[in-house]
């Protein structure tokens, strides 16, 4: 399975239009942003889990990245409410499910391989931190390293934001909403610029509080 796999093109995904794809897990269903491959796949998702749902005990060869959009996700280490950001690294394994239902934004097999290092972050507990040259935007940091910078940015309403991605970038929409050369991003949209092009986004009338994971796709081939 392929979608939106050639990641030297910019692709845009509404996901609030799309249909809900089952798994193969019963209460499990997924929206697809990006996919290589069947079952074990590099993806990038929005996975819902019906209330007392839950996935089969499994590892995580290529790890696990994920952001709780939604209720509560749990498996035997806790339960993550809404704001949970958490990574699973390479060789690490769990049992995900949900009593009372959730639904993520996930991101498998993206890892460096020799990545150990788990994160936990609740981001609703986490103030956002006034970036000095960019008017109207905080940002609460989640994970940085050589390959890769994880943050949630909040945009004020209007704040515009002009950024190059040399490495590339992914933009999920959590909360209101922007516009990116001429065209509408609301909650739950999707947008990847590839490596060497630039976002041009002005945030909406109520603001945009934004997923962004920027300089990782110029690792997509290794």
């Amino acid at each position: 399975m392929r979608i939106n796999a050639d990641f030297s093109k910019r692709v845009a995904v509404h996901s609030s239009q799309m249909e809900w794809v089952r798994s193969p897990m019963p209460g499990v269903e997924r929206r697809m942003l990006d996919r290589i491959g069947e079952e074990v796949a590099r993806a990038t998702s929005i996975v819902r889990y019906a209330p007392g749902s839950s996935f089969s005990a499994h590892t995580h060869d290529g790890g696990e990245e994920f952001l709780v959009l939604e209720g509560v996700f749990q498996d035997e280490h806790g339960d993550y409410p809404v704001g949970s950001y958490v990574r699973n690294p390479p060789t690490s394994s769990h049992t995900p499910g949900s009593e009372p239902g959730c639904v993520i934004l996930v991101k498998l097999h993206q890892f460096d391989p020799a990545d150990r290092r788990f994160v936990r972050l609740r981001t609703t507990e986490i103030e956002p931190i006034a970036v000095a040259d960019r008017l109207g935007v905080g940002v609460i940091p989640l994970y940085d390293d050589a390959r890769e910078d994880v943050r949630i940015e909040v945009w004020d309403p209007g704040a515009v934001t002009r950024a190059s991605a040399p490495g590339g970038m992914e933009v999920f929409v959590l909360d209101g909403g922007f516009e990116e050369r001429g065209e509408g991003f609301s909650r739950h949209s999707w947008l990847r610029v590839p490596a060497g092009d630039t976002l041009d986004a002005v945030a909406g009338a109520a603001g945009a509080r934004v997923w962004i994971k920027s300089g990782h796709l110029r690792h997509v081939d290794d």
